[in-house]
């Protein structure tokens, strides 16, 4: 297995990041081989500018309709905002995974 070493984010979320606001993302199984404990290169998906690292603290499996009022404050958005984004992205999907990060000094 590959350990990934970056990490792209839609544009509109890189203030958040930055800011301390956007503490996890949740992502598809395409996605789910990060590592606690290393650090990865973040850039923009739509640019591929890179704007920080963070270092990945937890990955963990949930299925869609466990989402919460805890994931949609760590996303800094509302829940049901949280899941239209989510079905936007990945239309009917149900396992999912969410992605722990820190920023990285």
């Amino acid at each position: 297995m590959t350990i990934p070493t970056t990490m792209t984010f839609f544009e509109r979320f890189e203030t958040d990041i930055l800011a301390g606001k956007k503490t996890i993302t949740i992502r598809d199984e395409s996605e789910n081989n990060y590592v606690p404990g290393t650090v990865v290169r973040v850039s923009t998906l739509e640019e591929g500018r890179e704007f920080c690292s963070l270092e990945i603290l937890s990955v963990e499996p949930i299925l869609f309709d466990e989402l919460s009022d805890f994931h949609a404050v760590q996303e800094n958005m509302s829940l049901p905002v949280l899941k239209d984004v989510i079905q936007e992205i990945y239309p009917g999907i149900e396992q999912l995974y969410v992605i722990i990060y820190k920023l990285s000094q």
